[in-house]
């Protein structure tokens, strides 16, 4: 049984200050736990039904602390409208520091809705990129929504706060910048080295952002439609620029 003292605590981790107070977040999903404990998070306990156990204990042994609760306390745990079987309680990792010779990175610029966030993360992990730099604006990589969309890629890809214009200004690797009116993306060959630069959700990059690229590149549009989706928009320009 979990006393009240800790079931207060975790549902207190929905909250960004409280998990920047405590450097822990909660993580739900069936499938998305054991990527986390396999992934090398530092998981420090798991909650789940005694049905999801008893259906993973051949590769929980002595792994982490599991915690049996029953259904109604995992909704009272839980973020989320329908509760999962299943939940962590993970250490945030320390930061990694920045390296970009070498390397594609993924910059992210004010995005604000949990579930791109978590898609985003996700197609960096898809594409094998290591590190995703977000602004400081960015909704926060360790809500719980942000989380479960991941599917447990937040485990593989290194996640790194900074200003992009000092990024960018320090010229290291050449930028790509995802805009309406640059230049065909199928023009461009395969990249061995750079940043790909991602606005926010509404607004696009800023101007400040876009003027500081070096390269600024448009999927071709052949419908009527104003604009993509910001994790769309990743998925095809990875697609086109990393395979």
């Amino acid at each position: 049984m979990l006393s009240k003292a800790q079931i207060k605590y975790i549902q207190s981790l929905q909250h960004k200050k409280y998990r920047q107070k405590s450097g822990q977040f909660i993580a739900e999903g069936d499938k998305i736990v054991p990527e986390l404990i396999f992934g090398g998070m530092a998981v420090r306990e798991v909650y789940a039904t005694k049905e999801w156990i008893s259906g993973h204990a051949h590769i929980l042994t002595g792994k982490v602390p599991v915690i049996e609760v029953e259904a109604h306390v995992l909704k009272q745990l839980s973020a989320l409208t329908t509760p999962n079987q299943a939940l962590a309680l993970v250490d945030i990792p320390p930061a990694a520091p920045l390296v970009l010779k070498g390397s594609v990175s993924l910059a992210l610029e004010t995005i604000q809705d949990p579930g791109n966030m978590g898609t985003l993360i996700r197609i960096a992990d898809w594409f094998g990129i290591k590190q995703l730099i977000c602004t400081p604006d960015c909704v926060d990589v360790y809500n719980p929504k942000t989380i479960q969309a991941t599917m447990g890629s937040i485990a593989r890809v290194n996640i790194i706060e900074t200003d992009l214009l000092s990024l960018l200004h320090k010229d290291e690797v050449p930028s790509y910048a995802a805009t309406l009116h640059g230049t065909d993306i199928t023009t461009f060959r395969k990249l061995a080295e750079g940043v790909i630069l991602i606005g926010n959700e509404s607004k696009g990059l800023s101007d400040a952002v876009i003027a500081a690229a070096t390269h600024k590149l448009t999927i071709p549009r052949l419908g009527g439609a104003e604009s993509l989706n910001a994790a769309v928009a990743a998925g095809i320009i990875c697609g086109r620029l990393l395979i």
